[in-house]
């Protein structure tokens, strides 16, 4: 599904190139739970956005389900986003003045088909991640966990092949975080593919694979026992 090879990434900082990614070789199966850690700077964040296509390598090759991403042009990218990528970031990054429903509902905003189906799409979505009777709250009217929860069912609502999660626990408590993580983890056993960006061990505890980056290399990459 993912096929990373001698892949590279430097930044210019003024008239130094800085490296980000040294050379990751990597390769993440279909309904695979893999988590990527390290330190600040270890370059976790960067290879997160090039696996979204929201970055490219400087170097090196990455097939996602066979083709070369680096070859793709802006709209091909966009399109992949939005087809084969289910996001779920830190800040949930849900937009105020939307409910819960129309929020999961935006991706498919633009998709073929009635309006009503992507709601009705969007609203089985929200009832799998448990907000069945939130349907109509905005983000400022929700905890933390369950705006989270509707991060999720947004990154979810276009079966995506793969969902992407950057420190989707960073901003909750613990006892929240176990709360989203235990239903993460529940729609791994569904056929999901999850990649998942953490620096928490508790919360890396959940997935099948650990990989481990440091100073733009991987040093380790094994099962979670």
């Amino acid at each position: 599904m993912l096929k990373l090879a001698n892949l590279k990434k430097s930044y210019l900082m003024g008239e130094t190139l800085v490296p980000a990614l040294k050379g990751i070789d990597l390769h993440i199966g279909r309904n695979e739970f893999v988590a990527i850690m390290g330190a600040s700077g270890s370059g976790k964040s960067t290879l997160m956005n090039i696996l979204g296509c929201l970055d490219k390598p400087t170097e090196g090759s990455y097939l996602l389900n066979g083709r070369e991403v680096s070859r793709l042009n802006d709209d091909e990218l966009s399109f992949i986003r939005n087809k084969h990528l289910g996001f779920v970031f830190q800040n949930f990054n849900l937009l105020p003045r939307y409910s819960a429903l129309k929020n999961t509902y935006l991706p498919l905003k633009y998709s073929a088909g009635p309006p009503e189906e992507g709601l009705e799409k969007a609203a089985r979505m929200l009832e799998l991640t448990g907000l069945a009777g939130r349907l109509h709250h905005r983000p400022s009217q929700l905890s933390g966990g369950e705006c989270q929860r509707v991060a999720i069912a947004r990154a979810l609502v276009n079966d995506p092949d793969i969902v992407l999660a950057d420190e989707p626990t960073g901003n909750l408590d613990s006892a929240t975080a176990h709360e989203i993580m235990a239903l993460v983890k529940k729609l791994h056993g569904r056929g999901q593919t999850i990649v998942m960006v953490t620096h928490e061990a508790d919360i890396s505890a959940y997935a099948g694979r650990i990989i481990t980056l440091k100073d733009g290399k991987i040093i380790n990459d094994s099962p979670n026992p």
